[in-house]
């Protein structure tokens, strides 16, 4: 990749979540779906070679997707710009901008508040975007304390209506000519950071947030995409303007075709709010037959489909054994005497109220002509033998 286009994707990737420290056995729940004596038939369609592998690490690989949560050490990791060793003893955390009293924390300071878990599947907005970048999910339990009851004491001004959060890793960015050094930033109205479920989170599936992962502490806005889930946070900040900032205005902005009264408009917007999806994972055999396994999340979901090759959409069953409000769902669907040769397998997801996961040639994907959100339906392709 020209190095241009690497540092595109670097800065224009998911602040998404990472993890390398190990995770007990007991915190890996096996898939309910798993049969004795299975063996994985692999996809003839594996992603590219990963041509930045510094700042994309860590890639979820389906065919080994064998749990409800996904292991620290098997987590995705994305950086924008550089990956800071803080330590804990010399951390701490402002919180400042439009409030009556500015407070400054330590880690044992947030760690001796209340503490609360939630478990959440997390996806990069650019998931599916590139041949290379296929993997960048995972589902973890992540435990801190609730954000909004800390900006409620800092006491937030009536002109304030926008929250930043800064992270510690930072880099050069060229604006029209103009170069400057600026930290990882991403904003969020007021009223969406006071959402109960956003924590301030550090621990990953009973474990210390691992270093690249965002230690010593991150930002988890459960039903967002990666981007707005900040790592290694620095300081937040409140305003009384929307945040414009390259993660925000310029960057991480999706650019669509919409069809207004037959006259073509292009829409700009940010990304935000995760969208509904879901994808096979692995085929998989044993002396009972074969079986597709696959995963949906970014909604509530009401059921997912599967079409094998051009056939009809078929029911799959969605294992209820874990679940949470903003966890994947796992589903299968046992593939009956499936005839020999390459075959492509298709999922969709459906929403409870209604939303169907859009193809590749809906308009919302097609007119779609930046990779963000890419929640387009994914088809894979097999052999079997």
């Amino acid at each position: 990749m020209p190095d241009l286009q690497r540092r595109e994707f670097i800065v224009q990737g998911s602040a998404a979540l990472a993890g390398i420290a190990g995770l007990y056995a007991s915190l890996a729940h096996a898939f309910p779906t798993r049969r004795p004596g299975e063996e994985v038939v692999p996809w003839l369609d594996q992603p590219a070679e990963n041509p930045d592998p510094v700042g994309i690490q860590t890639q979820l690989v389906w065919e080994d997707m064998d749990s409800w949560i996904t292991p620290n050490d098997k987590f995705f990791s994305i950086s924008h710009f550089n990956r800071p060793t803080i330590g804990e003893k010399t951390w701490s955390l402002e919180i400042g901008g439009l409030v009556k009293k500015p407070l400054k924390m330590t880690l044992a300071d947030i760690k001796a508040r209340p503490r609360q878990e939630v478990v959440f599947t997390v996806e990069c907005s650019g998931n599916h975007g590139f041949p290379f970048f296929t993997g960048g999910i995972g589902n973890a339990r992540w435990a801190g304390t609730p954000l909004a009851p800390i900006l409620q004491e800092a006491g937030v001004l009536e002109k304030g209506i926008e929250v930043v959060f800064f992270g510690t890793d930072k880099g050069e960015v060229t604006i029209r000519d103009i170069k400057m050094h600026q930290n990882f930033a991403r904003s969020m109205s007021l009223a969406d950071a006071m959402n109960p479920d956003n924590l301030l989170c550090y621990e990953m599936n009973g474990a210390t947030l691992p270093a690249p992962n965002g230690f010593p502490l991150r930002l988890i806005t459960p039903g967002w995409y990666g981007i707005a889930n900040v790592k290694w946070l620095k300081s937040i900040e409140v305003r009384d303007t929307r945040f414009m900032s390259l993660l925000m205005g310029r960057d991480y902005v999706t650019i669509r075709e919409e069809e207004h009264n037959g006259e073509t408009v292009w829409a700009e917007t940010s990304v935000g709010r995760a969208l509904l999806k879901s994808a096979p994972a692995k085929v998989t055999r044993n002396d009972s037959g074969h079986r597709i396994v696959g995963a949906a999340w970014g909604a509530p979901i009401a059921r997912v489909e599967v079409k094998i090759d051009q056939g009809p959409w078929m029911p799959a069953v969605i294992d209820h054994s874990e679940e949470a409000e903003y966890a994947w769902k796992i589903w299968s669907l046992d593939w009956e005497n499936p005839s020999p040769g390459e075959h492509t397998v298709t999922s969709r997801a459906i929403s409870t109220a209604g939303q169907i996961q859009p193809a590749m040639d809906d308009p919302l994907i097609a007119k779609k002509h930046t990779y963000w959100e890419s929640n387009g339906q994914v088809t894979r392709r097999i052999r079997i033998v």
